[in-house]
């Protein structure tokens, strides 16, 4: 039997205020492998970020054709480590925890798990607002940011423009004049509030105006700094 060629694919979350307003969405590419060829994003109303991200991830699977091996980046660790890692554990348990607790988000970890039956999937894990990271994934996380924002529907097949560059992505931050890095000590700890929603290294969002610390990969949850994931 002739299998199809793979196609790369990406698909991401966002709520902002996990939780609060989210969406989903996601990202397929033409041959190339960088480029959207088509795309989908939605409202979710007031979710938190696990939702989201698991939405979108259920969406992508829904939109492609089974019978094609499909390679798809996210960037949100738990909804990968829950597919990936934890889903035949918690099948096995009845959809029970180690701990003996249902599964969060069960409904949905249950529709990906029939999903993924029988497919050839490879997913892969790509960092978040990188300078020079996964073009898909960025479109992905950009139009899953605007349907949480606006709540409303987006797509290739409803002829939406393309979402617009993230307010943090690396190309919109201010120049690097800024006053000189000070190491350690309690200017290391100093908390903010944030101009733009973004995202922690943690793979959680965070809302505009809640206080945020800087981290060694940019700003996040105060409480997860120097905490590398």
């Amino acid at each position: 039997m002739h299998m199809r060629e793979r196609v790369v694919a990406a698909c991401d979350g966002a709520s902002k205020g996990n939780p609060g307003p989210a969406g989903w969405a996601w990202v397929v590419s033409d041959g190339d492998e960088r480029t959207p060829a088509r795309w989908e994003a939605g409202p979710l109303g007031r979710a938190t970020n696990n939702v989201a991200e698991l939405t979108a991830l259920e969406r992508l699977l829904a939109a492609v054709d089974p019978d094609v091996p499909l390679e798809i980046r996210m960037d949100s660790q738990y909804a990968m480590k829950a597919v990936t890692t934890w889903l035949p554990g918690w099948k096995r348990n009845g959809w029970k925890t180690a701990a003996g607790k249902p599964v969060a988000n069960q409904d949905l970890v249950v529709r990906i798990d029939e999903l993924l039956d029988g497919r050839t999937v490879d997913f892969r894990y790509v960092p978040a607002h990188q300078a020079d990271g996964d073009p898909l994934n960025d479109f992905a996380d950009r139009a899953a940011s605007q349907a949480a924002t606006v709540q409303e529907a987006a797509g290739s097949a409803l002829g939406s423009p393309q979402p617009p560059a993230s307010p943090d992505a690396p190309a919109a931050r201010a120049p690097r004049k800024k006053a000189p890095r000070r190491t350690g000590g309690a200017a290391s700890a100093r908390t903010i509030k944030a101009k733009f929603p973004g995202r922690c290294l943690c793979g959680r969002s965070y809302a505009a105006g809640e206080s945020i610390a800087k981290n060694t990969k940019g700003w996040g949850h105060p409480e997860c700094r120097g905490a590398e994931v």
